[in-house]
């Protein structure tokens, strides 16, 4: 019995037609368009072992005009592709520029999420593990040649409440918590250098593996220390407020209660206006 193959819809050679540049029969511009939530291995800059490579959720828009149907979502993958092999802070801007390029567009964006590793050791034995935190890369470069860039990170802490070991007899409730920060930069910074910024400014800060030594540490240490999510925040806003390559940053910190239904919330906006990166 014979198998009828498929027709060929295509001829070598010949032109195929491209949709997306037609006209739209609705004469609206669209402000961000392209491909979400792509799931792609990256290699970072690593301020101790040099490169570290992870995997990121990216997202990739330009701008569309009216006089465009649609937009070419491979060559964002194929551009995306090109680089993987050196997302920093420092080339954000080179794959924005080379995206608005190739898409013919006036802007261009770049969304990118991934966990982010070091080597952490113990308070008290050094024992050492990997400690996971979220980092975030966003990049737009607009029609007018600035480029916006903003680094993100999520960073895990522990609180001690000040009003509990104030009015309590014995012990004193703690929390895990959870501090996000964002910034506007002049200058390239490391990542790492901003994690622990971020970690000297809570009552104790996490660890993934701790022995009964390190346990005790970090008990009393965070016990001797008591501080409020609105002394986070604080702290954290004084301590980039005083470096002068930070232009702009936001502050957030949240703990999960532990003996509350609900958690408790700070955020701290910077006042000054966001520096602009000129391409």
């Amino acid at each position: 019995m014979s198998v009828r193959k498929p027709a060929i819809l295509t001829t070598p050679g010949l032109d195929i037609a491209d949709v997306q540049n037609h006209p739209s029969p609705r004469t609206i511009d669209i402000d961000k368009v392209g491909v979400k939530n792509i799931s792609y291995p990256i290699v970072v800059l690593d301020k101790f072992n040099g490169t570290q490579h992870t995997v990121a959720r990216i997202n990739m828009y330009v701008n569309l005009p009216y006089r465009h149907k649609g937009t070419h979502m491979s060559r964002f993958i194929e551009i995306l592709s090109e680089c993987r092999r050196d997302i920093s802070i420092k080339n954000i801007s080179t794959i924005l520029e080379e995206t608005r390029r190739r898409l013919h567009a006036a802007s261009a964006h770049i969304e990118m999420t991934f966990p982010y590793f070091i080597d952490k050791e113990a308070p008290v034995t050094k024992a050492r593990a990997l400690m996971e935190y979220i980092c975030t890369f966003k990049g737009s470069l607009e029609s007018n040649g600035q480029i916006d860039l903003v680094v993100g990170i999520t960073v895990p802490i522990t609180t001690l409440c000040p009003c509990s070991k104030e009015i309590s007899k014995v012990g004193a409730h703690n929390q895990r918590g959870e501090v996000r920060v964002n910034v506007r930069f002049k200058r390239f910074f490391w990542i790492e250098d901003l994690i622990r910024l971020v970690e000297e400014s809570a009552s104790c800060e996490v660890y993934a593996l701790l022995k009964r030594q390190d346990e005790a540490f970090v008990t009393e240490r965070a016990y001797c220390n008591p501080m409020f999510v609105e002394d986070v925040v604080r702290e954290i806003a004084y301590k980039l407020s005083q470096n002068n390559n930070f232009t702009w940053f936001a502050v957030e910190s949240e703990n999960f209660e532990s003996i509350h239904n609900h958690s408790a919330y700070a955020y701290i906006e910077s006042r000054q206006p966001p520096h602009p990166h000129q391409k």
